[in-house]
């Protein structure tokens, strides 16, 4: 049955958000303010129609938006959008008991070019089709998709790539997920849900790599065949990935969060760079600096180290390859370093802000794309006699609930 709802507010998954006499209801696609009408089932609501719609709403311009689930927000106007995900990062804190909100800043739209890398899930249905897309909103199967508009130019012709792959690896009966990343010198294609293949299979891969021009293909970081290197450029140093690899969302995007690292650490001599990945700041901090990275993805730290020792100008850079929930630096430890900046997948790193916070290091730089656990971080340095400077939200990943933030600390 039909009923009309007022949209309160945005909720932290980019849903409206409307209070009933039952509870709340979650309106997908619907915006703050507007009056909808919806058909209810439980919390969940299905958008009907827009009775009031509000002066931020705008057209979608992707035809997939309500199926594909990658975009929840399509509708809002951008700069509304901005300052959505900006106080989502103050609610988050606020919730930790920190009142931040006069130290967090405007949020940054760091879309630029688009998303440089993306991860295609293939899935046989029971007719024996071959369904290869995002996942659906809300769901585990699979929105079938012509393209993405927030693809950057690298990423022209990654789909039908993935898809043709996929195909090749059908007879194997395995759901794949298939991460294809545009580097500087093309697309970087990695396979994960299979065993050992065949010869007779290997080499129709390496096939499609040179049909679609692939730098690398690989499967599960093994490489079938490279073509060509890899390449990124960071900073000074010239960076060869590892198979599947992390990546920040968009080039500009980690341009800006290494603005805002590197920035906040400019005078300091002897630095960390923990949870460091392949070295996207500490490669851009050890231009200044002598540094030390670590990070639990040993391929990671080998290609870091690697770029490293073939860069012009760099001051010394250490690499340790570390399990740092496990056994992050310790107070001792860390006494070398000026500064330190850790940038933790969305678990965050609570064992590791607990030794800095009964440190001495005099600056610390947080980076995280999850508000919840940036926060709850921050308590910590925070209680460990830290006084929290500035936090900067950084927008990667436009029309979906996710934030990146860097947020300062000094002691």
């Amino acid at each position: 049955m039909a009923e009309t709802l007022r949209i309160d507010h945005l909720g932290h998954r980019g849903d409206g958000v409307a209070f009933t006499g039952s509870g709340q209801a979650f309106v997908a696609r619907a915006l703050a303010g507007e009056l909808v009408e919806v058909e209810r089932d439980g919390q969940r609501a299905r958008l009907l129609r827009v009775v009031e719609p509000s002066p931020n709403r705008v057209e979608a311009y992707c035809p997939h938006v309500g199926y594909c689930g990658g975009c929840a927000t399509q509708e809002l106007a951008q700069g509304p959008a901005l300052d959505w995900k900006r106080d989502l990062l103050v609610d988050a804190f606020r919730r930790e008991g920190i009142d931040a909100a006069d130290r967090i800043g405007a949020t940054i739209d760091a879309h630029g070019a688009g998303r440089r890398r993306a991860t295609f899930h293939a899935r046989a249905g029971a007719d024996g089709k071959l369904a290869i897309g995002f996942a659906e909103a809300r769901s585990h199967a699979i929105a079938e998709i012509a393209g993405c508009p927030l693809f950057a130019p690298g990423l022209r012709g990654a789909l039908s790539a993935a898809r043709a792959v996929a195909e090749a690896l059908r007879g194997k009966g395995k759901p794949l997920d298939l991460a294809v990343t545009a580097t500087d010198s093309g697309m970087d294609l990695d396979v994960r849900g299979l065993g050992p293949l065949p010869e007779a299979l290997r080499l129709k891969l390496v096939l499609l790599a040179e049909r679609f021009d692939l730098a690398r293909l690989s499967i599960h970081g093994e490489v079938v065949v490279e073509r060509r290197k890899p390449v990124l450029f960071v900073g000074r140093a010239t960076l060869n990935p590892p198979p599947g690899g992390f990546l920040q969302a968009t080039a500009f995007g980690e341009d800006t969060l290494a603005r805002l690292v590197v920035g906040a650490m400019a005078k300091a001599k002897r630095v960390a760079d923990l949870f460091c990945g392949s070295g996207a700041f500490a490669l851009r901090l050890a231009e200044a600096a002598e540094t030390f990275a670590a990070d639990a993805d040993k391929p990671a730290v080998a290609a870091l180290a690697q770029a490293a020792k073939g860069a012009q100008g760099l001051k010394r850079v250490t690499a340790e390859a570390r399990d740092l929930f496990r056994r992050p630096l310790t107070s001792a430890e860390l006494a070398r370093f000026d500064a330190v900046t850790f940038d933790p997948p969305r678990a965050g790193a609570e064992a590791q802000a607990r030794a800095l916070a009964a440190s001495k290091v005099k600056r610390v730089v947080a980076v995280s794309c999850s508000a919840a656990t940036l926060a709850r971080d921050s308590g910590i340095l925070i209680g460990g006699g830290y006084r929290l400077e500035r936090v900067t939200p950084v927008d990667q990943f436009r029309h979906s609930a996710h934030i990146e933030a860097v947020a300062v600390f000094s002691k």
